[in-house]
Formats: C-alpha cells, sequence, structure tokens
C-alpha cells in the first residue's frame, strides 16, 4: 500500500555513505537525522545532517550496533523511516523487526527476506529450487571433520569453507589438501563465531581464479523487479573489494542477459523487495554460479548509477514508501563505463596495515565526470574503532579505455596527507597491464602483488634521489629539535620535501 512520503529520515550509519544518502534526502526534501558515537562528534555526516543524536561511546558496540539506541534516538527525532547504509546492522534481521514494531519503515527488505538469505545455507537451497546455477556443494552444515572429509573427497580438492551465518570473508578457508582440512575446519569455525555469534560452516567446491561479477535489483512492492546490469569486483584483497567497475570487461550481451534473468529468478525465489545484490563467480569458459545476496546497498552502487542514470538511494524510498518502480529491465541500457576506487587509510606496503590520525591536507579531485562520495574532510581524525574507508572515486568514460585515463588523472589529483592511503596503490593498478587488458580474477592482487608495491617500480635515478630525501629528512629533525630549544628561527616549512616524497612514491 502507499503512503506518504517520509518527512523525516534517519540514517543508522556513519561516514561516506550516510553523506551520500543525505545528500538524495535533501534533494528530496525529506529532513535527514544523522547517529553518532563520541568520536564522530565532528564528523561530516554529523555536520551535513538537519539534526543530529549522540547514540554512545566510541566502540561500535556500544553506539552503531546498539540496536536500543538507534531506535531510541529514531523515536526521540520523530522519525517515520530507518535507512541502514551498509555494514553495522544493515543485514540484522532483528534491527529490521524493531524498526517496523516501532512503527517505522525499514528502507531495505523484509525481515523475513534478510533472514532466509542471510543464511547461506538456507541461500544455497532456495537458489537451487528456482534454478539459479550453484557451485557444486552442499546445502547442510558440517557437523564433524570425517563428515567433511567424506565431502571433500567427494568435490576434490581445494574445497572452501564458509560461514553459513554470514559473508565478507569471515569465517572462510580455502583447503588445498586432506592435512590441513582439519585445523583450518576449526580456525573458520571460530572466526565464524566470533564475527557472527554462529560457527555452523558448509563446504563449496573452490573455483580457481575466477572473476567476482554481482548484478544489482531493485523490487517494489507489487513485485515488479528490475535488473540493473553487472559489475564487476574481481580485484579484491582478502575476499574485500578493492576496485570495481560496470560493465566488466569480459560479459558480452548474451552472458549478461542470462546473468540479469538468473538474478531476477533469484530475487523472486526470496520474494525480494527494496535493493540488493545478486553476486556471481564466473571461471574461464563463462559458466557463472550462484555466490550470494547482499540484502542492502552495497560500497560500490555509485558505478551503476554513473552507468544508468538513476540514482539507487532516491530508489530504495520510494519503494519503501510503496511506490512503484517506473522502469523495466529492458529499459537499461549501460552507458559508458564507470570505475570505483575504495581509498583506504591503509598502507599497501605493509600488508594493508590500517592507519590512524588526523588528516593534515585534503583534496578531492575534480573535472570532467569525476565523482568522490567522501566522509571526511581536513583535520578530521582517521580512528581505529571503524572501518579505515575514507572515500570513494569514481570516474565515467564513453569507454573502459577513457574512464581509466579519468580514474588516473583523478588520482594524481587527490592529495590526502597526514595518515598513510591507498591512494598510489590505486595508480600503479591503474597502470597495470594485466587490469588495462581486463585480465581479472579474484588473484589479482596476491599474483600481481610484487609489482604494485610502492618500490617495485622506482627507477635507479628515483632510489638515489629517496638516499637524499632521508638525509634531508633527518637534517630537518635535528633542525626542529634545535628551534624547539631556540625559538628565534622561524621559517621550518617541509613542504617543498614533502611534494618532492609525494612525486617519487605517491600518495
Amino acid at each position: 500500500m502507499q503512503r506518504a512520503m517520509f518527512h523525516k529520515l534517519l540514517i543508522a550509519n556513519r561516514g561516506e555513505i550516510a553523506v551520500r544518502i543525505m545528500r538524495t534526502c535533501r534533494e528530496m526534501g525529506i529532513r535527514s537525522v544523522a547517529v553518532y558515537s563520541e568520536a564522530d562528534r565532528n564528523a561530516a555526516h554529523v555536520r551535513y545532517a538537519d539534526e543530529a543524536h549522540c547514540i554512545g561511546p566510541s566502540p561500535a558496540g556500544q553506539s552503531y550496533l546498539s540496536i536500543d539506541a538507534i531506535i531510541e534516538a529514531a523515536t526521540r527525532s520523530g522519525a517515520e523511516a530507518i535507512h541502514p547504509g551498509y555494514g553495522f546492522l544493515a543485514e540484522n534481521v532483528e534491527f529490521a523487526r524493531r524498526v517496523g514494531a516501532g512503527g517505522m519503515v525499514f528502507i531495505g527488505p523484509k525481515p523475513e527476506t534478510i533472514a532466509l538469505l542471510g543464511d547461506k545455507t538456507e541461500a544455497r537451497r532456495c537458489m537451487k529450487k528456482a534454478g539459479v546455477p550453484l557451485v557444486p556443494g552442499i546445502e547442510s552444515c558440517i557437523r564433524s571433520v570425517q563428515q567433511a572429509k567424506k565431502t571433500a573427497e567427494s568435490f576434490g580438492y581445494p574445497i572452501l569453507i564458509k560461514a553459513a551465518a554470514g559473508g565478507g570473508g569471515k569465517g572462510m578457508r580455502v583447503v588445498y589438501s586432506p592435512s590441513e582440512l582439519a585445523g583450518l575446519l576449526k580456525l573458520a569455525r571460530s572466526e565464524a563465531l566470533n564475527a557472527f555469534g554462529d560457527d555452523r560452516v558448509y563446504l563449496e567446491k573452490y573455483l580457481q581464479a575466477p572473476r567476482h561479477i554481482e548484478v544489482q535489483i531493485l523490487a517494489d512492492q507489487k513485485g515488479h523487479i528490475v535488473q540493473l546490469g553487472e559489475r564487476e569486483c574481481s580485484i579484491q584483497r582478502r575476499h574485500q573489494k578493492v576496485i570495481e567497475e560496470s560493465p566488466s570487461p569480459t560479459v558480452d550481451a548474451r552472458l549478461r542477459r542470462r546473468m540479469g534473468e538468473a538474478a531476477v529468478e533469484a530475487a523472486k525465489s526470496a520474494d525480494y523487495t527494496n535493493a540488493g545484490t545478486v553476486e556471481f563467480l564466473l571461471d574461464r569458459d563463462k559458466n557463472f554460479y550462484f555466490l550470494e545476496v547482499n540484502t542492502r546497498l552495497q560500497v560500490e552502487h555509485p558505478i551503476t548509477e554513473m552507468v544508468t542514470g538513476l540514482d539507487l538511494v532516491r530508489e530504495q524510498i520510494r519503494i519503501a514508501a510503496g511506490e512503484s518502480l517506473r522502469i523495466n529491465s529492458s529499459d537499461i541500457v549501460p552507458r559508458g563505463s564507470a570505475i570505483e576506487c575504495r581509498i583506504y587509510a591503509e598502507d599497501p606496503d605493509s600488508d594493508f596495515l590500517p592507519s590512524s590520525g588526523t588528516i593534515r591536507t585534503y583534496r578531492e579531485p575534480n573535472g570532467p565526470f569525476t565523482r568522490v562520495d567522501s566522509g571526511y574532510r581536513v583535520k578530521d581524525t582517521i580512528s581505529l574503532f571503524y572501518d579505515p574507508l575514507i572515500a570513494k572515486l569514481i570516474s565515467w568514460g564513453r569507454d573502459r579505455g577513457q574512464a581509466i585515463e579519468r580514474m588516473r588523472r583523478a588520482l594524481d589529483e587527490y592529495v590526502i596527507m597526514g595518515i598513510t592511503t591507498t591512494i598510489g596503490f590505486h595508480r600503479r593498478v591503474m597502470a597495470h597491464p594485466r587490469f588495462v587488458a581486463g585480465d581479472l580474477s579474484t588473484h589479482f592482487i596476491v599474483e600481481e602483488m610484487a609489482s604494485l608495491s610502492a618500490t617495485a617500480q622506482l627507477s635507479e635515478e628515483a632510489l638515489e634521489e629517496l638516499a637524499v630525501l632521508a638525509c634531508t629528512h633527518r637534517f630537518l629533525t635535528e633542525q626542529k629539535e634545535r628551534c624547539a630549544l631556540n625559538p628565534v628561527t622561524k621559517n621550518n616549512s617541509n613542504w617543498k620535501y614533502i611534494t618532492r616524497y609525494r612525486n617519487v612514491f605517491g600518495n
């Protein structure tokens, strides 16, 4: 049943996704309500919102994951609906139920659908019944090492242990031989229990170096479902996406149609409403297999928006208000190509170790067909309490080659100082011959990391300059220590040396 459009909407999230949702709210004339922890008191999403409410201490478990605190803030603010963003409580069944019980609208699928698709073994059974292709595996959970060994022998090694209650790489282990099975099974169960409070796991055949392709869907409350084309998400580390693009450079029109049809059938089988993503693995022979359904907005949704011209958050809000979709799958024809780079506060040369601290310089790229979704500004602090995602940088081009060219230019313009980021790493990926050729797989980073490190591409001349800069840094440090004792000396700027350092190493 259609209801009046919302007047006030609470965003149960933080950072760039909260700001992004608020922007659509502002365009639609909907007042936005932010929630924040004590660490985020001065965060960008708090500054952008029409009103904001503190929901607890800095640790996420006491704030952004506190259902009671968020429901109380929503009730106090008079919000009629809650958008969960992604992460935190976005796929939490209890949260979705509590929102509805509180007389508010949860902007996402029904709780029953979240529960069904959140249990990976139940989801496999559902997809099998709907005729969606599945990776060879079992629909029941492993109860013992003996059962796991017997199952593995029937598939042949390598096999994949997966958590039944979650995703994102948690509780997931690849087993290459029988001798590894018992130990990795124990590790996977322990990790699944810590991440999801549920140690159930199941087994699938492990596909060697597949591509990760996902299809965006929208479904209204009247049963009308559309698919908006695919995204390639193969550039990953530890099962976490790093770079995405749409359309995929390997998917042709026939495969796109087949995968889109399978995604729609998957949504129908789960009685799906609102926005979601059906994820597939694609082998070298272009056979695709169901992986999972993400029952929320995806981090990488902007690239679909760039090639379709649709605002997915606006569509989510409209669907939640009971409005009908005004498009069909046949209306969706991708225009050009879009790429997204996730800019993290991490050090790629130290196994992507998170970096924390205060952003001292922040300058976003600009120019034609460039988009930045960011939740930080200069003087903001990157905290170790939360995910290290700073921003998403998106470029669009009339074809993939132009999108790559624009991304390279945008990365060159992006300046973040005070913390270590992945900007330089993304520059090197954009220049890598395999990436340019579209020769991708989920193993790309592991296979190419040696050539993607900051020092791998340095010339002998650059290494000599590094030695000079190291000596300069030592000299300046000593000078600053002297100046602290004798403040008469005034000009202590390191700017020209920092600029030279960036030119050699990137960000």
